[in-house]
């Protein structure tokens, strides 16, 4: 919601931050537990470029399940636990800080007994 202002003053050429009022508040964006291994956070900022996964769909510890893409790198995120991926929360093309929940994974097989 900023935007940068480029002006000269007595001589000199100056830059300012104003908040563009034309553009709408963005959501707030929900932020990982890090206390939850489910529940998988952003590493860094960036771009999810690519979702591996599905909701519904079994993980296990290691594989990977999206990529970040952030300053001309890709970053890929890998499930911490095994189990079923419950919720996605920022999906393909979705831009993302560092600590935002990217999407929630439940401990175990998923099936009921």
């Amino acid at each position: 919601g900023f935007c940068s202002i480029y002006f000269e003053l007595n001589g000199q050429p100056r830059e300012t931050r104003v908040r563009d009022q034309s553009m709408e508040a963005a959501a707030a964006r929900r932020k990982a537990d890090e206390g939850d291994p489910g529940q998988v956070a952003a590493p860094v900022p960036g771009m999810v470029g690519a979702l591996g996964v599905a909701e519904d769909d079994r993980v296990e510890k290691g594989d990977v399940l999206l990529v970040i893409e952030a300053m001309k790198m890709e970053l890929e995120v890998f499930a911490e636990t095994d189990g079923v991926v419950e919720e996605i929360v920022a999906g393909d093309g979705s831009h993302v800080d560092a600590g935002d929940l990217l999407l929630v994974v439940q401990a175990g097989d998923g099936s009921e007994d």
